[in-house]
């Protein structure tokens, strides 16, 4: 006999096969999602099942608390697309309690009502980023590698930069990663055939999704697609240009859970040339518009030399109302390979003067902010600023997939042969296959620099 009794291996097999999700007040503020990642199971023994908050935080749960987890989730979303009442909830907590029971028999049902209270008071504090009552372990995307059976994002490419030969994006970034790139100028998929691939993600146990490009805006069944999504924690990266107060409303009535718009600089000047078009009035109003209609929005900023005086866009950003920040260097791969590009790259001496200077700034204000470019700058200087280190989720943390359903270790990866086609081929050969684990072995080593990365021949 392995280590758990053989009623306990016998439920897990007949009802953890998927992921179950739930979200408690979405309506919000303070929207949590929970996504129970089923664990692995094995004739006589069970591993690993961990709870994802928000897409973010991974909390490694006992079987004995994914038990409960599983019956008081799946009771609760009997109500889906309704309000509970508080008849509703004591007979949701009745049935939990009677699920619990038939493989706890002797456990009494007091227990399992607070043991359940203890789990979603942690959640619900976790989510809201507040120090939890009960001591709890966070378990690092490295150590849960071995036992993962898919990545927890899948970003999805849904618009090229090229339809019938023409130019598809309202933007012509100096340093887009995209451009110029065969893979993101595939005949794009039909919405049919994205919502098959978002069916098999769910299938994949992936819990979030994010919708990027090209630039995703610019398809028109957009709206759909992240409503066909809401099972997922769901996001949308944009240039922010189509964001009218319409669009962000419609945006808010399919559920999407969190927007990050790329703003290059407070200075009209700098931004316009950085993203090859007159566009930042429409990117800053789209910000405004987002913010009014209370999205859940991030601000990133590729950095450079041009836009170096970061603190005066933040300074800039903190008036608007914008709490979450994140900042990069540049992707050198597409456009950023280029001479233009590249005369442009910060040194890693630069980069550290504007993090610091950023960094000062952002908790004297109540901001967050995170640098997301692994292998620029030495890991200790994170720790001396107090912010999370960077590290390669490639085949790890997160995938893509191509407008045209290939399947590739990050969406900036993208000038090698891709990993399959999520359409066409089995996820088991996808994420098992030579190239997808070499990848996932170099991340969870969670060192290291992006595979990408080349330094600018001038630095």
């Amino acid at each position: 006999m392995g280590m758990y009794p053989k009623k306990i291996v016998q439920y897990a097999k007949e009802h953890m096969g998927e992921v179950m999700h739930t979200t408690l007040n979405p309506e919000g503020p303070g929207v949590v999602r929970i996504h129970l990642i089923p664990p692995r199971i094995s004739e006589e023994d069970i591993e690993a099942s961990v709870a994802i908050i928000n897409g973010q935080d991974v909390i490694p749960v006992n079987v004995s608390w994914a038990i409960l987890l599983h019956e008081f989730i799946r009771e609760v979303n009997r109500y889906d697309g309704r309000e509970i009442t508080e008849q509703d909830s004591k007979r949701i907590l009745n049935n939990t309690c009677k699920g619990v029971r038939k493989v706890f028999p002797l456990l009494p049902k007091k227990r399992i009502r607070e043991d359940l209270y203890t789990i979603m008071n942690t959640f619900k504090q976790v989510a809201y980023g507040e120090v939890p009552d009960e001591p709890i372990t966070y378990m690092s995307l490295g150590e849960y590698a071995p036992y993962m059976r898919a990545p927890h994002r899948m970003d999805l490419l849904v618009s090229a930069m090229t339809r019938e030969g023409k130019w598809h994006c309202n933007q012509k970034c100096v340093h887009c990663y995209a451009a110029g790139q065969e893979l993101v100028s595939e005949k794009e998929l039909s919405t049919e055939e994205w919502k098959q691939i978002i069916d098999k993600c769910r299938a994949c146990c992936i819990p979030q999704i994010t919708f990027t490009g090209g630039e995703p805006t610019m398809r028109e069944d957009l709206f759909e697609l992240i409503r066909y999504a809401s099972w997922f924690v769901t996001r949308l990266n944009t240039n922010g240009i189509k964001l009218t107060k319409e669009y962000c409303a419609n945006l808010k009535k399919a559920s999407l859970d969190s927007c990050q718009i790329t703003f290059y600089s407070h200075d009209a000047d700098v931004h316009n040339q950085l993203v090859g078009a007159v566009q930042y009035e429409n990117t800053l109003q789209g910000i405004k518009n987002a913010l009014e209609a209370g999205l859940n929005i991030s601000i990133n900023t590729p950095l450079c030399k041009l836009n170096r005086d970061y603190v005066s866009t933040l300074q800039f950003l903190h008036e608007l109302g914008v709490c979450y920040v994140t900042c990069s260097g540049i992707i050198t791969t597409g456009n950023a390979l280029e001479k233009a590009s590249e005369q442009l790259q910060l040194t890693s001496e630069e980069m550290k003067e504007v993090l610091k200077e950023a960094v000062d700034y952002c908790f004297a204000n109540g901001m967050e902010i995170s640098f997301t470019s692994p292998g620029w700058i030495e890991e200790t200087f994170f720790d001396e600023l107090g912010i999370t280190k960077p590290t390669c989720g490639a085949c790890l943390s997160n995938m893509a997939i191509t407008p045209g359903g290939h399947v590739v270790p990050c969406q900036s990866h993208l000038s090698e042969e891709p990993l399959g086609n999520m359409l066409t081929d089995s996820w088991e050969d996808i994420w098992n296959g030579e190239t997808c684990k070499k990848h996932r072995e170099y991340s969870a080593e969670m060192t290291g620099k992006c595979p990408l990365r080349r330094e600018a021949s001038h630095a």
